[in-house]
């Protein structure tokens, strides 16, 4: 597969990547902070985003179509950049958050694990190939 097609399927499925990721925001704000609290919301919605990551990865990886370790990551690598570009857009442009406010959804020493889930959307693609046994 040639680098356009690979960075076309990668953007693609990165692009579903996100709108599931804005539905289990608009979820989690709707349902779980009433009963949880938005910081222990937060931190159920991350295990709950790392699932879909890992369930939308699953059933997209054979179509990226790409078993070398290195292409894996250079997909993940390509979504993690994305959704961080993504995210931080979305929060100084439509929420108006401070840098400091951003900052700190990455603070694990607060108890935030945005840094995680976005540390497991950039190992997923590896992560998936070797347990579907595809790995190069």
């Amino acid at each position: 597969m040639n680098v356009s097609d690979f960075l076309a399927r990668a953007i693609l499925i990165w692009i579903l990547l996100a709108a599931t990721e804005v539905f289990l925001g608009i979820l989690r704000v709707k349902l779980f902070n009433r009963r949880f609290g938005d910081h222990r919301a937060r931190q159920i919605g991350t295990g709950i985003s790392c699932l879909s990551i890992f369930t939308i990865v699953w059933i997209t990886l054979p179509w990226i179509g790409t078993t070398s370790i290195s292409r894996l990551l250079t997909l993940g690598l390509v979504w993690l950049c994305l959704m961080l570009i993504f995210d931080l857009a979305i929060g100084r442009l439509v929420f108006h958050f401070r840098w400091k406010r951003i900052v700190a959804d990455f603070d694990l020493r607060r108890g935030n694990l945005l840094g995680l889930g976005m540390l497991f959307l950039f190992m997923a693609p590896l992560l998936t190939a070797f347990l579907q046994g595809i790995v190069e």
